[in-house]
This record gives C-alpha cells, sequence and structure tokens, in this order.
C-alpha cells in the first residue's frame, strides 16, 4: 500500500502504524492461507486502526494455518480469527494469535519459537507488517525515518533471520509486502519510499543468499489499494474519496485495487505454483509502475 502526492497537504503528519505484521503457515493450507492474506491486507490498517483483514484469505484448500501476529490491537485480532475460523476454518483448525509490538526484537524470536513449538515447523513466512507517513526532505523528522525503518525494514530482517533456519529445514519461502513505491520515486513520502526500496533489495539479497539452500524469496508491491490506511493515517473521508478518485488517473487500469488481489498474489507466491520463482519484486498496482509520479 502507498501514499501519493495527493496526500501532501498533509505533509509532516505523524507516522501511523500499519498492523499485520507476519503470517507463518503450513504449506499444506497455502490454497487456505488466502482467506487469511485477504484478511490481514484489509486489517493491516484495521488493527492499528489503519487496514482491515482482507491479507488473510485461506491460500489452500487443505491443512491448518500456523500463526497470524496481529501487532498492540488484541480485541481485533481476536475478532478477525474468529470471523476466518467460522467461514473458512475446519473445526479442528489451530491458530496461535500472539499480540506484540515488532520494534521489540524478543517479538520475532518468541513469534518463531513457539510457532515452530506448536505446529513442529515453519513453511511460510508472509512479512505484512509496515507504517506509512508523509513528509519530504524538509519535514521528515529524525525520530520519523527512524521509526519507519524500525518497522518497515528492520523488523523484517530481524524477522526473516531469525526464522530461515526453520525456512531451511522445510525448504520454505518468504513473501514481504513492498510497495510500487520501492520501485518508483514519489513525493512527499519520502522516508517511506526509502524503506520499501530497502525491503525490495532485502527481497533480492536474500533471494540470492538462500537460493542454494532451497529457500525462496518473494515481494509484491501493490499501488493504492481500498483499505482503511488513509483515513486512519488522518484523511477525511472526503479527502479519501478524492484520492480513490485520482487514482483512477495515476493507475493505467483506471482504478484501485482491493485487498484480494493482493491476498491472492502473495498465495500464489508462496504456493507451490510458485516453485521456480524467487527474487522478484511483483507489482500488484494497476500498471501504476509504468507511469511517473503524479
Amino acid at each position: 500500500m502507498m501514499a501519493e502526492d495527493t496526500l501532501g497537504e498533509n505533509r509532516g503528519t505523524p507516522l501511523h502504524r500499519v498492523v499485520s505484521p507476519a503470517v507463518c503457515s503450513s504449506r499444506s493450507s497455502v490454497s487456505r492461507l488466502l482467506p487469511v492474506l485477504r484478511w490481514l491486507l484489509h486489517f493491516a490498517s484495521a488493527v492499528n486502526e489503519n487496514a482491515s483483514g482482507s491479507n488473510c484469505q485461506p491460500l489452500g484448500q487443505g491443512g491448518h494455518y500456523n500463526r497470524c501476529n496481529f501487532g498492540h490491537r488484541l480485541e481485533h485480532g481476536q475478532a478477525v480469527c474468529k470471523a476466518w475460523r467460522a467461514e473458512y476454518m475446519p473445526p479442528d483448525a489451530k491458530i496461535l494469535q500472539t499480540p506484540g509490538d515488532l520494534t521489540d526484537t524478543k517479538l520475532a524470536e518468541t513469534l518463531v519459537e513457539t510457532t515452530s513449538k506448536k505446529f513442529g515447523k515453519i513453511d511460510i513466512l508472509v512479512n505484512c507488517a509496515g507504517i506509512i507517513g508523509n513528509g519530504s526532505i524538509e519535514t521528515t523528522s529524525l525520530e520519523q525515518y527512524d521509526e519507519m525503518f524500525a518497522i518497515n525494514v528492520r523488523s523484517v530482517f530481524h524477522l526473516i533471520s531469525v526464522a530461515v533456519p526453520h525456512l531451511i529445514l522445510s525448504k520454505g519461502n518468504i513473501v514481504n509486502v513492498s510497495s510500487v513505491t520501492g520501485m518508483r520515486s514519489f513525493p512527499n513520502v519520502l522516508a517511506y519510499c526509502m524503506s520499501k526500496s530497502a525491503v525490495d533489495q532485502l527481497t533480492h539479497c536474500s533471494a540470492l543468499e538462500l537460493a542454494g539452500k532451497q529457500v525462496r524469496v518473494n515481494a509484491v508491491n501493490p499501488g493504492v489499494v481500498i483499505t482503511e490506511l488513509q483515513k486512519r493515517g488522518g484523511m477525511s473521508e472526503e479527502s479519501y474519496q478524492t484520492f480513490l478518485e485520482h487514482s483512477k488517473t495515476t493507475h493505467p487500469l483506471g482504478r484501485a485495487g482491493n485487498p484480494e488481489e493482493v491476498a491472492k498474489t502473495i498465495a500464489f507466491l508462496a504456493s507451490d505454483a510458485a516453485s521456480f520463482i524467487t527474487g522478484v519484486t511483483l507489482p500488484v498496482d494497476g500498471g501504476r509502475h509504468l507511469t511517473c509520479a503524479r
């Protein structure tokens, strides 16, 4: 997800945490993970009062989910898990939910350790955590810059590094949620663009380093996706509708995306259907990456 220059009038506003940090799932549940992913993408802003659960549809038809981490908002996470179980999960499915702050390095270790102990292994890691904030080179404070990188980059790096030994054993894979802003430059979201470019390089480099161990690493790069992200970040309903209307002109396909479209792409990259794909940063942006900033 991204913020374009249409947010410029709000430049300098504080950063806003987005939820859905990470999903670890059994490869046998890839088709079941799709609802989870759909929920997570939309939930990403709902949880921190920013997105809503749509990155959480089951990735597969068989097996069980392993874990979802939903950030600080435990009550939102419980609501998502309840809806997820009722709509998509078999009665005996196991869900392990852990709220927490990914800037706490111990959380990543806890997530990986408890998931491995409960389910025996980790096959898939989906990094969905992120925050967004407006600001240019003139208005972005060092504090905002540090927070952006702590969550958007450092937490992803640390979670991957902790999970890698388990993924090597399972010959699993990783999918990072980046942004079109990692591929193209946009004004007034400087630190966000920089952080997503870093995620893209993390994806490329780790894919090269882990390929010999049969661990795939890919990323999705969404454009504007219809969630609560911008509104929870301070945008009024009127401004948000203007923002979405503007997206029709900036995205060659003539519209903003929806969380399910991103979720299905993540599900594909995490599945055996993508077994010969690694190091990809895949735009899911209606062609936005082909255009100039406007």
